[in-house]
């Protein structure tokens, strides 16, 4: 018997005037086998992934009885940095997010039978591309101890090793490194609703920003506002409410010493007890441009104003590799637990991975300088042999701000607009995906 193989039983191809040649019937054919055709690939594909699952382990081993197991509720602190990622939250058409391997590692390692029965919450929603050191998640795990010793001394000591397990799962750019246990009285207790605040790191070069019309501008961002023009309004998802409480935004230099080069790192510390879809990209997009001296720091004024200017201009938010959700803060009295060998292996690793990623930008920055003296020579031969400054070369935050940039700079106030908040709740409540 001829055996039913895809790739040996490949359709030949016909052109459009053969098609149109046939009778009625040897299209029906065509179109029978080109089915039977597709079929045999779906199951070749779908035996290939259950094949794929067995072997990286997605699924609890079956032997493995959860039901004789004790349980705790612990919140897990993790690092990951998501630059090639497509975000932390699992998504349907990519296994590359950090959810995804996240889960892979707790159900490989039978500290949860299934995300289903976890419990489970975030503190952050990051987006792709986006990192964090602090990012925490509530979950209710596995325990080596029943309840009336959980929480006793040995029972924190010689808890199972959360983070060392994990850690031997998960792809090295994402790390456990400390988990508190939720007191037996808060069982519903959440790292996404319970958490008090939130803060993000935006680092950047100076370049020649004008750093302290940046802070004046930060100034401007405190307190309780509608920040509905400086974020993504998702309003699809039910979002309709805009006021949030930012209770810190400062620009600082990561090294005192080094403030002034157009190579000096500095970051935007904005903490606040939750952020809108894009708030803080949005937001670092208008203080670039203040910086950048193509907009004053009373353009934030402005744009927190939305009974003046209830739409948003239409402008670029910041690229979104240089943030980072650093830390989440709780008002439980537990403490952090880590095991200092997973911790000392841990920081190894970021060292090791520093030192790669700081060679490779000491080499370009070699370059650079080696091409500045080159252009420098160049145009000092085509010149009167005097160099301003204007003719040096300083784009280290061009990157940063992302679309297409004219030639000529419009102010945002004189910008196209995008739709009003009133006019995106209409257009949903038509389309029947909003609750009113």
């Amino acid at each position: 018997m001829e055996e039913n193989n895809p790739k040996r039983n490949k359709q030949k191809s016909f052109t459009r005037e053969e098609l149109l040649n046939k009778d009625k019937n040897e299209l029906v054919e065509k179109i029978i086998a080109l089915e039977k055709y597709n079929l045999d690939l779906k199951n070749i594909i779908r035996k290939k992934g259950e094949k794929s699952e067995a072997k990286h382990g997605t699924k609890s081993p079956k032997n493995f009885d959860f039901t004789k197991c004790h349980y705790r509720r612990i919140l897990l602190r993790i690092l990951y940095f998501g630059w090639d990622y497509q975000g932390f939250v699992v998504q349907d058409d990519t296994n590359q997010t950090i959810e995804h391997h996240l889960f892979h590692a707790l159900t490989k390692s039978c500290l949860i039978e299934c995300r289903e029965k976890s419990n489970y919450h975030r503190s952050g929603r990051t987006d792709k591309g986006v990192s964090a050191f602090g990012q925490v998640i509530s979950i209710t795990i596995r325990s080596k101890f029943p309840v009336d010793q959980q929480y006793t001394l040995t029972g924190l000591k010689e808890e199972i090793p959360y983070c060392k397990i994990l850690n031997r799962l998960l792809p090295k750019d994402i790390r456990a490194v400390a988990w508190m246990p939720i007191p037996l009285d808060k069982p519903q207790y959440s790292a996404r609703f319970d958490c008090t605040k939130r803060q993000y790191k935006y680092y950047f070069p100076r370049s020649t920003l004008d750093i302290e019309a940046m802070r004046e501008a930060c100034g401007r961002l405190l307190g309780s506002n509608d920040y509905r023009n400086m974020c993504k309004m998702d309003v699809g998802n039910n979002v309709t409410q805009y006021r949030r409480e930012l209770v810190k935004a400062e620009l600082i230099p990561v090294t005192d010493s080094d403030t002034e080069h157009p190579t000096a790192m500095y970051y935007l510390l904005i903490e606040g007890n939750a952020f809108l879809w894009h708030q803080i990209r949005c937001i670092m997009g208008v203080l670039l441009l203040i910086g950048q001296g193509k907009e004053s720091p009373e353009i934030i004024t402005e744009l927190l104003n939305v009974e003046k200017n209830p739409r948003k201009p239409q402008y670029s938010m910041a690229l979104n590799v240089p943030l980072n959700l650093f830390r989440c803060s709780f008002d439980l009295d537990g403490t952090w637990i880590q095991d200092r060998d997973e911790l000392r292996m841990v920081i190894t690793q970021l060292q090791n991975e520093w030192s790669l990623k700081t060679i490779q930008s000491t080499m370009i920055k070699d370059v650079i300088n080696e091409l500045e003296e080159q252009l420098s020579v160049t145009e000092t031969e085509h010149s009167s042999g005097v160099r301003s400054n204007k003719d040096r070369v300083v784009a280290y935050t061009d990157c940063l701000l992302q679309g297409v940039k004219p030639k000529v700079y419009t102010p945002l106030m004189k910008r196209s607009t995008c739709s009003s908040l009133e006019d995106r709740i209409e257009h949903y409540a038509k389309r029947r995906k909003l609750k009113m």
